[in-house]
């Protein structure tokens, strides 16, 4: 095994790994060292990567089986895997967990720097497992309890303001699927067992309630995942890849950049359906997802209580 290196960049999310070339093929111990440090801090960066898109897939196969690029947008010529996330195609600035609207959403998703600006464009990475751990017991046994629709019906890339025509022709692409899952919103993770809010922009009602009291409720549960003190603030540079725990944290482009060129290519790992505290499973209400993911493996109990003990 590489000497794997491992530095933790705040208290609640975020480390550095350093002392393995991921262009390489990773051996079986290296491989679980770093599915245990994405376990224990839910983001992870390593620097100075020598990484294609061929490359990259590779790397994040390691971990299971891939997604395609996504349910609806299209991918990069040639690779049906690898989304370019460019400022030209739309910037993600709101909070999200990526495809909360099918029924088993990644479990985790990378990112590669091809073209960063000179200043601005950093990618923030909340903790949803910190923000649970910070609600008051009376919210945390509200949030128990509580099951929310996500849906794509609207584009989280595109700005509120009136839509030109290229970002009706995104949106349209956006939605030329639609989509509704109601997820529990608050998820037990199937490796560590621990609890984390799974909501953000895609989340857009609590099963029962309408859509005005659900919103006050999602706004109140998202205040606590985007504390400062529970987000990574990532400065790209050129040749990075991160990788995060998508089942446990939410993530924000922040649009800050004057309209400089951006692109990432992103990869995704395919993910399970979530579980919630009293054990009940994700259900899709509308839209098929199979051409996009397959569904991994549920973790045997045994599995993800030993999975949890190391973590812990």
């Amino acid at each position: 095994m590489s000497d794997i290196r491992i530095t933790k960049v705040t208290a609640n999310i975020g480390a550095r790994v350093s002392g393995v070339d991921i262009s390489r093929p990773l051996d079986e111990e290296s491989v679980a060292a770093v599915r245990e440090a994405l376990n224990v801090h839910k983001a992870l960066v390593f620097d100075d990567v020598n990484l294609d898109d061929e490359g990259h897939q590779a790397f994040v196969r390691h971990f299971g089986d891939l997604t395609t690029a996504h349910p609806t947008v299209g991918a990069v010529e040639g690779s049906p895997n690898v989304l370019p996330v460019d400022s030209e195609r739309g910037r993600a600035n709101h909070w999200h967990t990526d495809v909360t609207f099918v029924l088993n959403p990644p479990q985790a998703t990378t990112l590669r720097s091809i073209t960063v600006p000179p200043y601005g464009g950093e990618t923030l990475i909340a903790s949803s497992a910190a923000a649970y751990r910070d609600l008051p017991e009376p919210l945390r046994r509200l949030a128990d309890g509580l099951w929310a629709e996500h849906t794509n019906d609207y584009d989280y890339a595109v700005p509120n303001e009136a839509f030109d025509e290229e970002q009706a022709a995104q949106r349209a692409q956006f939605t030329s699927i639609k989509y509704r899952t109601a997820h529990p919103v608050v998820r037990v993770h199937p490796l560590t067992g621990e609890r984390g809010l799974f909501i953000g922009g895609f989340a857009q009602r609590i099963v029962g309630l309408s859509v005005g009291e659900s919103r006050k409720i999602l706004d109140l549960l998202q205040s606590y995942v985007i504390r400062p003190e529970n987000v990574l603030r990532h400065h790209w540079s050129p040749n990075q890849l991160v990788i995060f725990d998508n089942r446990i944290t939410q993530h924000y482009a922040v649009d800050n950049y004057d309209g400089q060129p951006r692109r990432l290519h992103r990869v995704t790992l395919a993910g399970d359906v979530p579980v919630g505290v009293d054990g009940g499973r994700s259900r899709s209400v509308e839209g098929d997802a199979a051409h996009y993911t397959p569904v991994a493996a549920a973790v045997p109990a045994a599995a993800a209580r030993e999975a949890a003990t190391v973590a812990a």
